[in-house]
Parts: structure tokens; C-alpha cells; sequence
């Protein structure tokens, strides 16, 4: 199974609902917490091109947010991505 990265805040909602979720599917993550942390922010924000969190990777894959998760989830993508390594 591919490593799992979610990089998030201690105040986001989307994370704690990507947090759950990832839970609820028995999939292990390493959390990024970069509240406060404007140069780790930054260094998101050039690899993704977005300053929004949740951002969620799979191995190298960068998946987005909590909702292109779910929809990728709900297109049967995300277990194969997973299985597949990202």
C-alpha cells in the first residue's frame, strides 16, 4: 500500500473529515500539521500550487482536497491508487 501524506491544520474541518475518513477505511497517514508554519505553507503551496488544506498524496500523487478524495473514492479510483502506490 502506498504511504498516505496529509498536510493539515489543527482549526481545518476538511481535515478532520479527511482524517475520519481515511480512518474509516483502515488506511494509515502521516499528518503535516503546518499550522503556524508559513515557510512549510509555502513549500505546499509550490508543490501543489494551492494554499489550501487538506492536501492529500498518495506515494507521489497528489490527490487535492478532502473533496477530490471522496469523489475519487465514490469513482472507485482511490483503493486501487492506494494498492497501486500511488
Amino acid at each position: 500500500m502506498a504511504p498516505v501524506v496529509i498536510y493539515s491544520t489543527s482549526w481545518c474541518p476538511y481535515c478532520v473529515a479527511a482524517k475520519r475518513f481515511l480512518a474509516s477505511k483502515n488506511v494509515p497517514f502521516e499528518e503535516r500539521d503546518i499550522t503556524g508554519d508559513d515557510k512549510e505553507r509555502e513549500a505546499l503551496h509550490v508543490r501543489t500550487g494551492r494554499t489550501s488544506v487538506p492536501q492529500i498524496f498518495v506515494g507521489d500523487h497528489h490527490v487535492g482536497g478532502y473533496d477530490e478524495m471522496r469523489a475519487l473514492d465514490r469513482a472507485g479510483g482511490f483503493m486501487p491508487l492506494l494498492q497501486a502506490g500511488g
